[in-house]
């Protein structure tokens, strides 16, 4: 569910930064934390298939006492994690034969965010 967070920029006494929106507050989702029982399940059911949809969902929510939001979500952020472990295994196999990898994502976005700090004296 949604939980109003705390407001920024709202208090008077505080200095107004360039990291603060000065806007109205803004809901923030509280994080799922599931139970053991519930993730084995939740496994289980990814080993079948990657993707669960309609009445299928429906029911492994009311299953495990879950939103079918919560459900979508976890499979979202599961394949997120089987690509991810995919793709290294692929590197790791790569790598054992000799063949150069490319320069990945992450160690370019590392680049990036270096590049585009600035210091500032105050």
């Amino acid at each position: 569910g949604l939980e109003l967070s705390h407001c920024i920029g709202t208090n008077p006494l505080s200095p107004a930064g360039p990291w603060r929106s000065g806007g109205p507050c803004k809901m923030k989702r509280v994080r799922t934390v599931f139970k053991p029982e519930q993730l084995e399940r939740l496994e289980q059911e990814f080993l079948k298939q990657q993707y669960m949809v309609g009445t299928e969902r429906v029911d492994l929510a009311a299953t495990l006492h879950l939103t079918e939001t919560q459900v979508k979500v976890w499979f979202q952020n599961r394949r997120i994690k089987w690509r991810k472990q995919s793709m290294e295994q692929k590197a790791a196999k790569l790598s054992q034969f000799g063949v150069i990898q490319p320069v990945t994502a992450d160690s370019t976005d590392i680049k990036d965010h270096e590049e585009d700090t600035v210091d500032v004296e105050l």
